[in-house]
């Protein structure tokens, strides 16, 4: 695995998705055909031309859920997420944050704290929310939190579960779902991080998911990653090296 200077321009080339040097280490522009998008640190995308925030996967409720099924675990969670997001949106200032589906995580996690919390969601954000329908979502009713279909919004396709776009146009397929993940290793240490994940054969790019309480999918080398550590994000080069178990050097 080899780093990339964030500090640099990487080379374009002709038809190509093209990763562009970032203002700072919390984002990193990144055009595809002529959709620019930022990515974010805080594990959400920025899309300038509409100003929109997308984020995915948040899982409101998940706690609750572990507790139900007797596994004690503290209910703070859901306000940590929500801080953050309320954080991201006084800083990028959206006309709309559009949620890649699974905003709760089932309905024994739908408390009346939640309930309230969803209620509230846009005028805390000071943005129309649109949340696109997750597999998590599938027991919310429409008075808790309307829901859409994936839908096209320019030159992407906005989905929950990882599709082609249904309208029979190319786009590229923005969704979340898989939860990627990266694994870095050095010796026997092995180190678990979350990234945005671009996929140039099914013309895809996978958010990781916003909440405190979800796990991950090890994304391999026939992805192009952007890890996210400690409010930073870093483009990764990840060739099939890794999938032999090759070593990180810091």
């Amino acid at each position: 695995m080899t780093a990339i200077n964030a500090e640099k321009n990487s080379d374009q080339a002709d038809g190509e998705p093209t990763a562009h040097a970032p203002n700072n280490v919390a984002h990193c522009r990144w055009q595809w055909r002529d959709e620019e998008l930022v990515l974010l640190a805080q594990k959400a995308i920025w899309r300038p031309s509409g100003e929109e925030l997308f984020v995915a996967d948040l899982h409101l409720g998940k706690a609750e859920v572990f507790q139900a099924c007797g596994i004690p675990l503290p209910s703070d969670d859901d306000r940590s997420t929500l801080l953050r997001l309320e954080k991201l949106c006084q800083q990028w200032k959206p006309t709309r944050v559009i949620v890649l589906g699974d905003l709760i995580h089932g309905p024994l996690g739908l408390t009346e704290r939640l309930r309230a919390d969803l209620r509230t969601l846009h005028n805390r954000l000071n943005a129309e929310v649109l949340l696109i329908g997750g597999n998590h979502d599938r027991h919310l009713h429409p008075d808790a939190f309307p829901q859409h279909p994936a839908f096209r919004l320019g030159e992407l396709w906005l989905s929950h579960e990882p599709e082609q776009p249904m309208d029979g146009r190319a786009g590229l397929n923005l969704c979340g779902h898989i939860h990627p993940t990266t694994t870095l290793s050095q010796g026997s240490d092995r180190l678990k991080l979350p990234c945005f994940a671009y996929d140039n054969v099914e013309q895809r790019m996978l958010i990781p998911a916003f909440g405190e309480l979800t796990g991950g999918h090890d994304c391999r080398h026939r992805y192009r990653k952007w890890l996210v550590a400690e409010g930073t994000i870093v483009p990764w080069l990840d060739n099939a090296q890794a999938s032999n178990g090759s070593k990180v050097k810091w």
